[in-house]
């Protein structure tokens, strides 16, 4: 990116920012905010591209023009009128505009967000500005802990390690099955699309490639945008509204890159087990529901990366049967350990599995980025120089551990002295802990604070919910 695109980028995400903290202040959240800034950019391009002598996919009557003409009461019924008219359209539209609602209920607050837009000649820039100036206002709008939006971010470091060791090629497909805003898929297209210039590959890898499921309506809308402003799926978007797990799978894809959402299925979602009899076992364990999509969503050969809890790797029962499934019909090659810091939820134990479908396993190599290693998102959050030993070593398959070398964090351990342990528990860890040696800065101390605050602070709130609903009844 050139000095003038990095300061226009800089610039444009200052203005969105400060006109977030406006809005704030009135009430509205920057996620609301966001999904709003989101409705209003779509139709700004959307009327560019008529300026430049394209047809228009908006209904006559509910474009951008129409907006920018009104003040007050009017402009605040117009864009009510707008979101119910857009909600109802089919393909990308109907996507973008998933159940839109207005949440700017102060008329003078949303003309200010649209003379934001108005400002700028979105569809001009870029398409590389204009993904990073779109990407950077979601990943900062993740960390308001507030908002909660966090939940739906992996660290882009660890996004692109794993998709640089899966390496998918331009010629296969991608899915994400709990894509959230989108990470996963666009670090593949970025590293897909530099493997060939041919027109036709590329027309597949934007058209056709990449998909992707999200359960929440917003992130639906936050995904779509994201790979829209990237030229992906521009007619159609690759992203779809709906659970991924209540289905069985009716294409099979080469390469499954994902973090599926940790802990139980929402209150009030279908029970998995009654909608579907291929899974392997059942459980109410959303990951390892979500372990058993990806590995039946694979084609013979096809590979994935999934990101998941410590308790996939050694929960009895369900976790066991699906454990020694992996070992046995599966080339579970390498698992990644986590260490905890990295994620917007506090304490957060994870592993990322490495493994493709139909060669049994040989050997699990283990990489233990989690002993002795310390993050936090305010003062040392993961970056990808972070994870260079882990690639290099991913890629030799040269041991650094040995009994003359006990600090190696790369060891392997074969399939019968993993299928052999109890509960062919795959929860290993050799490396001596030095944790009561840690010292942390005073910065990083205020930071581990906050956060514990800000979960003690919510979990109050929610059990003050269930105690008033409670005395409701």
């Amino acid at each position: 990116m050139s000095k003038k695109q990095t300061t226009t980028s800089q610039s444009l995400i200052k203005k969105v920012w400060t006109l977030a903290d406006v809005i704030a202040a009135a009430g509205v959240g920057f996620t609301d905010y966001i999904i709003q800034l989101t409705y209003l950019l779509f139709l700004k391009m959307d009327e560019e591209k008529v300026q430049l002598g394209f047809s228009s996919a908006i209904p006559k009557g509910y474009g951008w023009n129409e907006l920018t003409t009104l003040d007050g009461l009017d402009l605040l019924r117009k864009y009510e009128d707008t979101l119910k008219i857009l909600s109802n359209q089919d393909d990308l539209i109907g996507t973008i505009f998933t159940k839109a609602h207005n949440k700017i209920e102060q008329p003078v607050l949303l003309k200010k967000v649209i003379s934001l837009i108005e400002g700028e000649n979105w569809l001009s820039m870029d398409g590389d500005l204009k993904g990073s100036i779109y990407e950077t206002i979601l990943e900062k709008n993740g960390q308001d802990k507030k908002s909660g939006a966090g939940q739906y971010f992996t660290p882009r470091a660890l996004i692109n390690t794993m998709v640089e060791v899966t390496n998918p090629l331009i010629t296969e497909t991608v899915c994400d099955p709990a894509c959230g805003t989108g990470g996963f898929l666009l670090s593949a297209f970025d590293h897909m699309k530099s493997q060939s210039k041919d027109r036709e590959k590329l027309r597949f890898l934007r058209d056709e490639a990449l998909s992707g499921n999200d359960i929440t309506p917003l992130v639906v809308t936050l995904a779509s945008m994201n790979l829209y402003l990237h030229g992906i799926g521009t007619e159609h978007t690759p992203i779809r509204c709906q659970d991924s797990l209540e289905r069985t799978p009716t294409t099979l894809v080469d390469v499954v890159l994902a973090n599926p959402p940790f802990g139980t299925r929402p209150a009030g979602s279908t029970d998995i087990s009654a909608m579907r009899d291929d899974l392997y076992v059942t459980t109410k364990n959303n990951q390892l529901n979500f372990l058993q999509h990806i590995m039946l969503m694979l084609k013979n050969g096809g590979r994935a990366a999934i990101v998941l809890p410590d308790n996939v790797l050694f929960e009895g029962g369900a976790g066991e049967t699906i454990r020694k499934k992996l070992l046995t019909d599966f080339d579970l090659h390498t698992i990644l350990r986590l260490p905890t810091g990295i994620f917007y939820a506090q304490g957060v134990k994870a592993n990322v599995l490495f493994f493709r479908k139909g060669t049994k396993t040989k050997d699990v190599w283990y990489y233990d980025y989690r002993t002795n290693i310390k993050h936090t998102l305010a003062t040392n959050p993961i970056q990808r120089h972070h994870l260079d030993e882990f690639v290099a070593c991913f890629k030799n398959r040269v041991e650094t551990f040995s009994e003359e070398n006990p600090d190696g964090r790369w060891r392997k351990y074969s399939y019968d002295e993993l299928i052999s342990r109890d509960k062919t528990s795959l929860d290993i860890t050799w490396l001596r802990t030095g944790e009561e040696t840690v010292d942390y800065s005073l910065a990083e101390l205020m930071a581990m604070m906050e956060e514990k605050t800000a979960n003690i602070a919510e979990a109050m709130s929610k059990l003050k919910e269930i105690i008033d609903k409670i005395e409701e009844n």
